[in-house]
This record gives structure tokens, sequence and C-alpha cells, in this order.
């Protein structure tokens, strides 16, 4: 039984371990404590949800042009923008931005496949899943 909040703890839960290893892991990064963290955390997931739809839908061609990339530029300049408004969690440039996105890009894609649960398989024909009927 996953409620909508518990989806929501876990998905502000693996962006912040991917801030904090971005913190680790890219220079220009830096984190000054936990309230820097959970404030940019949230400012994060705010942008994400809110203003980057808006960014894709009207960078469209852009992202089709150079076949995606523009995506991670917009999730760049998401991540140095909450570096300006949250005290304490510093980016220092682009490039350093471009970097922090991308560890949160694969920090999201490895946790959120470890925590779905696994598909059923589908039964093998012949296998005792019942009757087949070849034609």
């Amino acid at each position: 039984m996953n409620s909508p909040f518990r989806q929501l703890l876990v998905r502000w839960l693996i962006l912040a371990v991917g801030v904090l290893i971005a913190t680790q892991l890219v220079p220009g990064i830096h984190c000054s404590g936990i309230g820097a963290l959970f404030w940019a955390v949230v400012l994060l997931s705010f942008l994400n949800a809110i203003l980057r739809p808006l960014l894709i839908l009207f960078t469209l061609p852009f992202i089709i042009f150079t076949m995606g990339l523009g995506i991670v530029v917009i999730n760049a300049f998401l991540f140095l923008f909450v570096g300006r408004l949250v005290d304490g969690f510093v980016v220092s440039g682009f490039w350093p931005a471009v970097g922090g996105s991308l560890v949160l890009s694969l920090t999201n894609f490895v946790l959120s496949g470890l925590m779905r649960p696994p598909r059923p398989r589908p039964p093998r024909p012949g296998a005792g899943g019942g009757d087949v009927i070849d034609i």
C-alpha cells in the first residue's frame, strides 16, 4: 500500500541522496549543512515539478535539435538556480551545475530502479501455465 505521501517522501529521499553525492563528487558544489540540503531538495523538487515541464515545452525544438542534450542544460540551469537561491548550498558555475545534474539524474535512475517492485513474468507456454493452443 503505497500512499502518495510515502511516494513523495521516497522521491525526496532519493533526490537528497543525489544532491549529497553531487556535493561529494563534483568540485564546485558545496552544502553547508542539513538545513541547506533540506531546502535545496525542497526547492529542486518544486522546480522540477512546476518549472521544468514548462521549460521543456518552450524549448522543445532545441531539445529535438540537440537530440535530448537540451534537457541536461535545463537541469543544469535549475540546479544553478537552486544554488543561487538557497543559502549554504553553493554551485560555483555552469559546468559544476552540469556535473551535479548528471549525478542527480544517474542517482535518480539507479535508486528509482532499485525501489521499483519487480514486474511479474508472463507464464511460459507449456510450463504448466494452462492450456496452450498453437495454430
